[in-house]
């Protein structure tokens, strides 16, 4: 009886003591998870993008819009956590995790001076930025003197301005000649820069509301590829971002040749203070002043003022709040377009003009708002609402005296436009199968609607004639994206994606007719694309990454074309792009990215502001060789260089007529840079474009270039001394060449030949700083 109840007891001992241990072994197998938050050292602003690695595993993470980021599945142990971001220095810290905890854990990074072998080319978050790691450094070593050298920062990217330097300028990239930005999108702050179907051109990018001094990042990305970009993404995009905060308030004064001046004041308005939280907050605004009759034989009277306030803060510990507003106003005139003959004769002089009357006004008011909002299940919504008032009005004349031999040929072109936008994107990161494999989902919505006033009139001398077309644009896009990006293996990353656009195109006018007067120009049309990405990035080893990319992009044409019927199912031509490149590093201080690439436009259908007509070149095919690298060759000394090659041709048109005109084929920028601790730093940079047809069948050819500039600083704690120099070989170079059909007061008939606008001769600037 005692034996049996002792065999009982000893049963039920055996059976606790058994789902003890059970438990314990369950408990000891359950996974532990790290969570964090990284931020700025000096700012206290969370930082977006730092990669999060454990060393010793080849998988990490990067944080998100909030600085905030997990690392789940793990193990009980001892861990060092690396953490590291491009311009800050490299942190590790030691953890330890018991099973079943999730730990906490808060960072801040200080920045640091530059080093390339520190430089990672893995970008865990957001693979499809494959120039992050050039980007980067290029803004950490270029000098910045004017919102054109923004633009600048894009390897690969040239300008050109012909219009006294108040209007968007000129864009070729990837072989295409993007005109003001038809094939190349562009942002600032999530606010969109490029204008659908503008009076002086579809995708129209003025960037000079930008003071340069207040932008903190640049993302590049080249072709059709992502899906967070739609209308006019088809050669690539640009992302740039103005600081969320100032180190030190500043003051600057610029003076140059030709009567150039330039203030600048950018004021910290917090500093400890709080406006809605006791979280880390910011508020800085900033102004600028411009003023130049540049180098023209007429003084060209150029003014802008650009203005900026933004406020930054963490309200809670799950959402922040992102306030923007700015204000640009500029005017100038212009010493325009100038034929060869007119030179060659002795009409005028290379800097000369054939109608002083050209020149413009224009504005631009954004307010932008953005709440980022920390969600349940490691996801992050990010909102935002935006509106700009924006006015343009613009005097050109092209052809002088061919339509109109008595008055000329001046036209006005107007442009006073509403736009209002919408986008909201939501941010997830999830581990899929016993492997934990890292997948980041991010869905977007977005609309945007533009609400215009277009004009477009004959003039003599700024004074109204006659009007050739005028009409209300009413032009929406709605839009819609899933991206997905899943690490296949500890090497391995897909990223696929497809994005849907709809657009409105509604346009109520009329045009000129000399047979029947003004005939109604009023539509309304609606089209639609899908656009699907397919990327593959390969991690060969810490300093190589592969990547092989494809995809389907468009851009938008011209409303104004399109209810009329020219732009039929072309209203949104189809853009098909793939690459295959690498961004490594064959030796520690060298970063290297190179991309074989290829595109393949259905129709290069554009409405032609200055003549109000709507034009087609048909499909065209380009292929080409992108290469950019950066060298440190000492720790002081740093050595860049962007070699662009690219061929393209219209495909339908028979050989020796299927050049496409002004499309570059070899461009390239470089230079060196010296970056002293002491606070020299000096650069000697250079920029070239080759000879390219200016018209199809090659017989008139737009002049190539090699211009050289230089540029050095002495920065101090409380001040910085400066000086720029352009064009220091002083060469006679065209800026903005066109093949154009023309005619002179007193010729006969017109003559077409190449039409250009003078790049600057040699120039110097001086600036002064003050820091407090």
């Amino acid at each position: 009886m005692q034996l049996n109840k002792l065999l009982k007891n000893s049963s039920a001992w055996w059976v606790l003591g058994l789902g003890l241990l059970s438990a314990q072994v369950a408990v000891a197998q359950r996974p532990a998870a790290l969570r964090g938050t990284v931020t700025d050292s000096l700012s206290g602003q969370p930082l977006a993008g730092v990669r999060v690695g454990l060393l010793g595993q080849p998988s990490g993470t990067a944080t998100d819009a909030l600085g905030q980021f997990r690392l789940a599945g793990l193990a009980a142990g001892t861990y060092r956590v690396q953490l590291g971001a491009l311009g800050y220095r490299l942190k590790i810290n030691e953890i330890t995790l018991v099973a079943g905890e999730t730990r906490g854990l808060t960072t801040a990074l200080a920045t640091t001076n530059l080093n390339l072998a520190e430089v990672t080319v893995s970008q865990p978050r957001d693979p499809n930025q494959t120039l992050a790691a050039i980007s980067h450094i290029d803004q950490t070593l270029r000098p910045i003197n004017s919102a054109q050298d923004l633009l600048r920062l894009v390897p690969g990217l040239f300008i050109a301005q012909h219009a006294g330097g108040g209007k968007a300028e000129q864009i070729f990239v990837r072989g295409f000649d993007a005109d003001h930005g038809t094939d190349f999108a562009v942002s600032i702050d999530g606010l969109p820069v490029n204008m659908v179907s503008h009076a002086h051109g579809q995708g129209y990018a003025d960037f000079h509301f930008v003071i340069p001094e207040t932008v903190e990042q640049l993302r590049v990305y080249k072709g059709p590829y992502t899906a967070r970009f739609g209308d006019f993404a088809t050669a690539g995009a640009g992302e740039f971002t103005t600081k969320t905060s100032l180190d030190r308030s500043q003051v600057k004064l610029e003076v140059g040749r030709f009567d150039t001046r330039r203030a600048l004041v950018m004021l910290d308005l917090l500093g400890t203070h709080h406006l809605f939280s006791k979280k880390p907050e910011s508020a800085y605004v900033a102004a600028e002043y411009n003023f130049t009759n540049s180098y023209f034989d007429a003084p060209q009277h150029f003014k802008r003022f650009n203005g900026l306030v933004k406020y930054t803060g963490q309200l809670t510990d799950r959402t922040a709040l992102t306030l923007l507003g700015s204000h640009f106003t500029s005017s100038w005139d212009a010493s325009g377009q100038i034929p060869d003959r007119a030179v060659a004769e002795g009409l005028i002089s290379r800097f000369g003009s054939l109608d002083p009357s050209e020149g413009g006004s224009t504005s631009r008011t954004n307010a932008s708002v953005v709440l980022t909002t920390a969600l349940p299940h490691d996801a992050v919504l990010r909102q935002q609402a935006y509106y700009s008032r924006y006015n343009f009005s613009l005097f050109s004349n092209f052809t002088f005296f061919k339509n109109d031999p008595v008055n000329g040929d001046e036209i006005d072109q107007t442009d006073h436009r509403n736009l209002y936008g919408y986008t909201a994107t939501y941010d997830r990161d999830d581990r899929l199968g016993h492997r934990g494999r890292s997948l980041h989902t991010v869905a977007g919505l977005g609309t945007r609607i533009d609400a215009s006033d277009l004009g477009l009139r004959r003039a003599v001398q700024r004074r109204i004639l006659d009007t050739v077309s005028t009409g209300r644009l009413y032009e929406q896009n709605i839009n819609a994206y899933l991206d997905e990006t899943l690490e296949l293996t500890d090497r391995l990353t897909v990223n696929a994606a497809v994005r849907a656009d709809l657009f409105i195109f509604q346009f109520r006018g009329q045009k000129s007719d000399s047979a029947a007067g003004f005939v109604p120009l009023t539509g309304r049309v609606t089209r639609g694309r899908v656009s699907p990405k397919l990327n593959f990035y390969y991690q060969l080893s810490p300093a190589v990454q592969l990547f092989v990319r494809s995809g389907l992009g468009f851009h938008s044409n011209d409303a104004r074309g399109v209810v009329q019927g020219t732009g039929g199912f072309n209203a949104l031509p189809r853009a098909t792009g793939a690459e295959v490149g690498s961004t490594f590093k064959p030796v520690p201080s060298l970063v290297v990215n190179a991309a074989l690439w290829t595109l393949h436009l259905q129709d290069e259908l554009v409405y032609s502001g200055d003549e109000g007509t709507t034009e087609s070149a048909g499909p065209t095919r380009r292929y080409g060789v992108d290469v950019s690298a950066r060298y440190q060759l000492t720790g002081r000394l740093f050595l860049d260089a962007d070699v662009n090659y690219s061929h393209g041709r219209i495909v339908n048109a028979p050989e020796g007529e299927n050049r496409i005109p002004l499309a570059p084929s070899f461009t390239s920028i470089g230079g060196l840079t010296l970056k002293n601790p002491n606070g020299l730093s000096a650069s000697l940079r250079y920029r070239h474009i080759d000879s390219r047809p200016a018209q199809e069948d090659n017989a008139i050819r737009a002049r190539g270039y090699f211009l050289l500039d230089a540029v050095a600083n002495y920065t101090r704690p409380r001040f910085q001394l400066g000086a720029t120099a352009e064009n220091l070989l002083n060469v006679a170079w065209n800026e903005a060449q066109f093949a154009t059909d023309s005619q002179l007061r007193g010729e006969a008939a017109s003559v077409n030949e190449l039409n250009f606008t003078p790049g600057t001769p040699f120039f110097i600037k001086l600036n002064a700083s003050v820091f407090f």
